[in-house]
């Protein structure tokens, strides 16, 4: 026995309903994804136009349910797009969802308003299918994220939006400006079909997205250091413990001067303060590949991939002399700081990598040794300060 076009309608229904509470639930447990809610937003107002919908197949009498059906449906996908663009990260604020929802929705209900169901119909068709290929578009600009799960979210946009354009397409070749009821005929059958499994792919993979973004965060969080922000020891070490650093390759390590005297006199705060601002020296004279870490305390080091012997003790010289033009305000008026620093140098052939932090560690004590705020490298002083 075939299934009917209501039973087709209660089918979607039940699908974004489904949707909406999963990801309702998910942002329960993911508040920082505000996505989510947007998302389960717009699916439930989609939900609300399907049921209406049906209500109007059903009744066609009352063409103020096609009226509301199809504000709920522009509103809903509006809303999809916004929770889109809060994916890629940008913001998300109720006016937009006028400024994407008002234009079409002044159309639709033209249509209606004139007596040209058909037109409002022809409307409301070419505004799904324009917000869905939008939506896409926005998912399309996150790709790079995770290809493959994206371009099927993309893949399912447009494979609506084309369903629903099918729908107007067919009206137009028609001339149906005035339907006094539901258009029946196979577009709309293809629509409703491509509509449940649009609902339960773009669901599917939206939650999966979701998960391997928190998995991603989670690891960045566990390998950063909370105050500075730059690589923790933990993360520094898995990252270079089994690999052998190549020739011209340099790891330096610095060491706030008398860290713990000047926590004594201005206080905690002023010292994470000095942490930040020493992490903020380094980050602004590396290239990218360079990796900065926190190994803890008051110590940090450096990874230079691979440089020159004299531009690995420039940049050295560089991060010493810009943190100690820093002005750091305390009670006592602006004080400034200083760093010492080792610095070790891959041979030919290369090294362990634990091996060069070693060099680099036993240069930064003979720095300490020799009056601080200085850099020395490995079998080679510099005095400095």
């Amino acid at each position: 026995m075939p299934i009917d076009y209501n039973s087709l309608l209660l089918a979607i229904g039940i699908a974004g309903a489904c949707l909406s509470t999963t990801l309702f639930a998910t942002w329960l447990s993911s508040r920082s994804e505000r996505f989510l809610l947007t998302w389960s937003i717009g699916a439930s107002l989609i939900v609300a136009n399907v049921f209406v919908y049906s209500r109007y197949v059903v009744d066609p009498a009352q063409p103020h349910l096609a009226i509301v059906a199809f504000s709920l449906l522009v509103l809903g996908l509006a809303v999809v797009h916004g929770a889109a663009v809060q994916f890629r990260g940008g913001g998300f604020r109720p006016a937009q969802i006028g400024w994407t929802a008002g234009p079409w929705l002044a159309v639709v209900l033209a249509g209606f308003a004139v007596g040209l169901d058909g037109l409002g119909f022809i409307f409301a068709n070419l505004a799904a299918a324009a917000l869905l290929a939008a939506t896409a578009h926005q998912y399309w600009l996150a790709r790079a994220e995770a290809p493959g799960p994206m371009l099927g979210v993309v893949v399912f946009h447009l494979a609506a939006a084309t369903s629903f354009a099918l729908c107007a397409a067919v009206l137009i070749s028609e001339g149906a400006l005035v339907l006094d009821g539901a258009p029946q005929n196979w577009a709309e059958d293809v629509n409703v079909i491509t509509g449940i499994v649009a609902f339960a792919g773009i669901g599917s993979l939206s939650l999966a997205l979701n998960q391997s973004r928190l998995a991603r965060r989670h690891r960045r969080e566990a390998e950063t250091d909370a105050l500075t922000g730059l690589v923790n020891r933990r993360a520094l070490f898995e990252r270079y413990r089994a690999r052998s650093l190549p020739e011209g390759a340099a790891v330096m390590v610095f060491d706030l001067d008398d860290f713990k005297g000047v926590n004594d006199r201005y206080g905690h705060s002023f010292g994470d303060e000095a942490l930040r601002r020493f992490a903020g020296a380094m980050l602004r004279s590396v290239r990218g590949s360079d990796v900065c870490a926190r190994l803890g305390g008051e110590e940090f080091a450096l990874v230079l991939l691979p440089a020159p012997r004299r531009s690995a003790i420039d940049i050295a010289e560089r991060i010493r002399v810009a943190f100690g033009m820093e002005d750091l305000a305390s009670a006592h008026g602006p004080v400034r700081c200083t760093v010492s620093a080792g610095v070790a140098i891959c041979g030919k052939g290369g090294q362990a990598f634990e091996d060069v932090l070693a060099a680099a560690d036993q240069a930064l004590y003979q720095a300490k040794r020799g009056g601080r705020n200085r850099v020395v490298v490995e079998g080679l002083k510099l005095v400095a300060g």
